[in-house]
Parts: structure tokens; C-alpha cells; sequence
């Protein structure tokens, strides 16, 4: 199975047209007809249905998608990673980063860090912890920032500086727009918005006893989508601060919960991870930078 029929395969599962992938490709389509079908005698799979007009992934063809999608992902990353061996000036790194207005003290690292390397290249993934850490764990990325603990059997880890406070997003005008603070008793029967990660964890384990009469209403990866469901009156969402526009313009606003929860995050990479020079030595550049602000 070589790299250039899979670029081949996702072409077309992209284009959905197979003489339009072999244009892109710059390829002839009776070639590019000719790979896929010797692809799918080697899988002995059916990958595509074709139709009249288009062309569409059987089941088995989505699963290949899938992986074929983070097999090229990581041949081209070992290509440029060989590429730029000898440019101690340049290179690439790939972050997979949760959601949190902690990330500026990562952004302001990589600032810093471009004075000295200004070739550098850097390329961004967000998700929750599972999403990051499969892509970590598959060598797609050199380092991820989560809000949870990390596993110190696979991972090394950095603490960032400060943490994030827990609150409520709603609307100006709700009833508990007038309070300070927000505690669990407040929150008990609404409709409620935050994250599975964040519901399964650090809400759990603040809401304590009360965990099961609070109501998860929907679960949003990002933040921002969430507070447009708020503003359409549909419930209160559950976030970190700074995350969500809460200007007077906005109509919305944040209360913090009671007693107040913080949660920290974690830059990390594998244990055994074989770094290129420019990622070790951002990592070096990180550490010290991280430190400094830590005594500070």
C-alpha cells in the first residue's frame, strides 16, 4: 500500500468525482481509476459506490478515510521534521490545544520564541483531552496543553502559570444575573451547558452530593457555541471565564461558581517521544520561560 495511492483514494472521497480528483491530482483518470481498484483488490474491500454523476465511501471506505487521513498527516510531518534536521533557525510544531484563555502565556512562549527562530511554522489542532492525546499518541503532534492531570506514566508535563475559574454564562436579565456568585443549590433543575470532559470532572467533583440534581441540558465542545444557545434562552452554560464575549453588548455575562473552582493546565509530550531539534529546543525555551513566571 503505498502513500501516493492513499492521497489518490482521499482525492476522491474529497471530490466525490473521480475526474475531478484526477485534475487536481494532475493525474489522467483512466490512471487514477486504474489505482483505486487495484487498492481495493489489495484490501479486498468495495471502497466506493459509484454512481452516475458522483462517486460516495462504503463503510469500508470511510474507515480507510479515516486512517489514510492520519497516515498522510504524519508522512508529511516526518517530511518536513527531515527537512528542517539542519535548520536550527526554522521548522515545524504541532500543538493540540484545549479551550482556555490560558493558552496567551503558550501563545506569548511562541511570540518569544520566534525572535530566535524565525523560520519556525507552527500548526494548531483544539479538542478535549481524548481528541489531543489520540493525536500525541500517534506522533500527529509534539505537544498538547489539557485542562486535566496527565497521565505521568505516558506523559512529562509542564504546569502553566495560572488557572481558569469555573462560572455560569446567562443572560443579563435571568434572575441569578443579580448574584455574586453561583452555587450548586442555585444551579439545581436548570438547564445546564458545559462539556462531557467538564461535566464528568471537575463539575462532579465541585457539585459533590448535589452532582445529581443538576441537569445537563447539552454538551459543546466549544464554548462559543454554547453561549448562542444561552442567548437563545435555552439554558445557562458552564465554562471557564474569558472564554465567552460577556461585554454589555453582548447581552450575556459570567458568575463564578461558589465555592470557587479552578481548574489548571498542563503543557505535556510523550515520555519517549524523539523530539526534532526545533521542538527540543522550544521545549528548553518553554521551561525557563514557564519558570519565570512561576517566581514571579
Amino acid at each position: 500500500m503505498e502513500l501516493r495511492t492513499m492521497r489518490y483514494f482521499l482525492a476522491v472521497a474529497r471530490e466525490e468525482n473521480m475526474t475531478k480528483a484526477a485534475e487536481m491530482l494532475h493525474v489522467t483518470q483512466p490512471t487514477l481509476s486504474k489505482a483505486l481498484r487495484s487498492l481495493e483488490d489489495e484490501l479486498g474491500k468495495k471502497l466506493f459506490e459509484r454512481h452516475s454523476f458522483s462517486i460516495s465511501l462504503t463503510e469500508e471506505g470511510v474507515l480507510l478515510r479515516n486512517r489514510a487521513e492520519d497516515l498522510i498527516t504524519l508522512a508529511d510531518k516526518i517530511e518536513k521534521e527531515f527537512l528542517t534536521l539542519d535548520d536550527i533557525s526554522g521548522g515545524n510544531l504541532y500543538f493540540g490545544l484545549a479551550e482556555s484563555y490560558q493558552i496567551r502565556y503558550l501563545a506569548r512562549e511562541i511570540k518569544e520564541f520566534k525572535k530566535i527562530c524565525p523560520g519556525l511554522q507552527y500548526h494548531i489542532t483544539s479538542g478535549d483531552t481524548e481528541q489531543v492525546t489520540e493525536k500525541l499518541d500517534k506522533g500527529l503532534l509534539d505537544f498538547a496543553v489539557l485542562c486535566d492531570l496527565p497521565d505521568t506514566r505516558k506523559y512529562n508535563f509542564i504546569e502553566l502559570p495560572d488557572g481558569d475559574i469555573w462560572g455560569v454564562i446567562m443572560p443579563a436579565n435571568a434572575p441569578l444575573a443579580k448574584k455574586r456568585a453561583v452555587s450548586v443549590k442555585d444551579l439545581e433543575s436548570l438547564p445546564l451547558f458545559t462539556s462531557v470532559q467538564g461535566w464528568e470532572g471537575d463539575i462532579k467533583r465541585w457539585a459533590g452530593e448535589s452532582y445529581d440534581k443538576l441537569r445537563l441540558e447539552g454538551s459543546f465542545r466549544l464554548a462559543y457555541n454554547a453561549s448562542m444557545f444561552v442567548k437563545e434562552g435555552l439554558g445557562y452554560q458552564l465554562t471557564f471565564d474569558k472564554l465567552v464575549d460577556t461585554s454589555s453588548e453582548s447581552g450575556l455575562v459570567f458568575r463564578p461558581l461558589t465555592p470557587r473552582l479552578e481548574t489548571k493546565l498542563y503543557l505535556i509530550w510523550n515520555k519517549y517521544q524523539a523530539f526534532t531539534p526545533i521542538a527540543e529546543r522550544f521545549l528548553d525555551e518553554v521551561k525557563k520561560g514557564f519558570r519565570a513566571k512561576a517566581g514571579n
